[in-house]
């Protein structure tokens, strides 16, 4: 990915802050992540949020305070700053854990990001997660470990898994049906697409800056 980044870090649990931005990217602390980013030494860009968990709103030089009752989540408000920015980009940190519904409601950032054209990436303790729509996400062969694959949508077709222990072949994946579950990597370079839909796709952490999300029209099988 030669694009910038916007790195985001909410107040979830922290399972590490591996990363080191770049002159182009931007960090936006959310509440909490403040924090997290301060024990680093990784100075913000932009801190957000309404400061119920930090309990405090900090001495930086760009803060937005958002109300406690609003209808967006602080990390969706962060994400909305990082667009406007021009970021197609997203890195998602400690966005998971802790309370369930916030979890929820992360992923369906992600399909929203996908559905807008961006790409989010929500970084859980030994995975990531994202989402692609009517797009081909690609892996090296030196990938190891476990991939799944969800429909986001309520129907996801044309899906295809190439390289893999397991291989799907113009499949229709269902939101209420596990198919992809725990498919693996095999030394082989793999592939997921999707032809018309939204996938959330789960794959190792170690992975990151070794994959390729490739938005296109799958040809219609015959």
């Amino acid at each position: 990915m030669n694009k910038p980044i916007c790195y985001i870090v909410g107040a979830g649990e922290n399972y590490g802050l591996n990363f080191m931005p770049g002159q182009r990217d931007y960090v936006i602390a959310v509440d909490g992540g403040f924090q997290y980013l301060t024990q680093e030494n990784i100075p913000a860009d932009l801190v957000i949020g309404d400061f119920d968990t930090l309990q405090y709103v900090p001495d930086h030089p760009n803060v937005v305070k958002l109300p406690p009752e609003k209808d967006d989540t602080d990390m969706r408000a962060a994400i909305r700053e990082g667009i406007e920015k021009g970021y197609e980009i997203f890195r998602i940190y400690c966005g998971t854990g802790g309370r369930i519904d916030h979890t929820i409601a992360n992923l369906q950032l992600l399909a929203e990001l996908a559905e807008g054209g961006r790409q989010g990436f929500l970084f859980d303790r030994e995975c990531v997660i994202t989402a692609v729509k009517n797009a081909e996400m690609r892996f090296p062969e030196s990938t190891s470990g476990y991939l799944s694959v969800f429909a986001h949508s309520g129907k996801a077709e044309g899906v295809f898994e190439r390289g893999l222990k397991y291989q799907l072949t113009d499949a229709v994946l269902t939101d209420t049906w596990a198919l992809g579950v725990s498919n693996e990597f095999i030394g082989e370079e793999a592939s997921v697409s999707v032809r018309k839909g939204t996938l959330l796709v789960v794959f190792p952490r170690t992975a990151i800056d070794s994959i390729s999300v490739i938005p296109q029209l799958l040809p219609e099988s015959k």
